[in-house]
């Protein structure tokens, strides 16, 4: 069995990354896949914290688009983050990993609240623990929430995982001419306005020096192979 190369990873997941082929939801086939990934790097040693968006249920800035206040429309996404990281943990411990949900705002029947302390020690017991409802603040994207979260646990890297394989100089799916970038800096990630994560995302990985790096979580084994060392998708450090 290869040796992993990091002893503590955020995994960052998009809500669109639990609906599969649906247009909407979750996809019990994508959420099983999804936990048996995860599955892969806990059986390695390797603590694992997971930042879950809510894309799939709603999403709180194309609601303020249609005149919603934008602070209610971010509340009902946080909420959206909760449903998603709810069943993401039903998934995991159906697969025998023990898993603990921390709400960033408070729903004690539902979930822990997110405190600091506890998250580092459930994560030192082997537990995967997935941060819920964003950083609890609106205007804040749960991308800045994973780069939060891993700062405050101590995460070596945070893996972001979306439906392309990698970082492009534009989207692949609609500009054939796209071509994709391997490893490049934050500054020119925000130069260049790259649409991977938002710009308070990337000004505070960048800030604290955290790596990130982008892959397809299509790709069955590409976080084992990226935490064992391999290189997979590109590296934003």
């Amino acid at each position: 069995m290869p040796l992993p190369k990091f002893r503590k990873i955020l995994l960052k997941l998009s809500g669109e990354a639990l609906m599969g082929d649906q247009g909407f939801g979750i996809e019990p086939r994508m959420i099983q896949y999804v936990a048996d990934e995860i599955r892969s790097i806990t059986d390695l040693g390797i603590q694992v914290a997971v930042v879950v968006g809510g894309g799939n249920i709603f999403r709180g800035i194309a609601a303020s688009s249609f005149n919603m206040d934008r602070t209610s429309a971010d509340h009902m996404g946080m909420l959206a983050t909760v449903i998603n990281s709810l069943a993401l943990q039903d998934a995991l411990e159906k697969k025998g990993v023990q898993t603990r949900v921390q709400s960033a705002i408070s729903m004690h029947e539902l979930a822990e609240p997110y405190i600091l302390r506890r998250a580092i020690r459930h994560l030192e017991k082997g537990r995967v623990v997935i941060f819920a409802a964003g950083t609890g603040n609106p205007y804040f994207t749960t991308d800045t929430a994973a780069v939060l979260r891993a700062q405050e646990i101590h995460a070596e890297i945070l893996l972001k995982a979306t439906k392309v394989n990698g970082l492009y100089t534009s989207d692949p799916q609609l500009d054939k001419k796209a071509e994709f970038i391997k490893n490049i800096s934050y500054m020119k990630v925000l130069e260049k306005q790259l649409k991977v994560m938002d710009m308070t995302a990337i000004s505070l990985a960048m800030d604290n020096k955290l790596p990130l790096i982008i892959f397809d979580m299509n790709q069955a084994g590409s976080m084992k192979n990226i935490v064992c060392g391999e290189e997979v998708g590109s590296r934003i450090s």
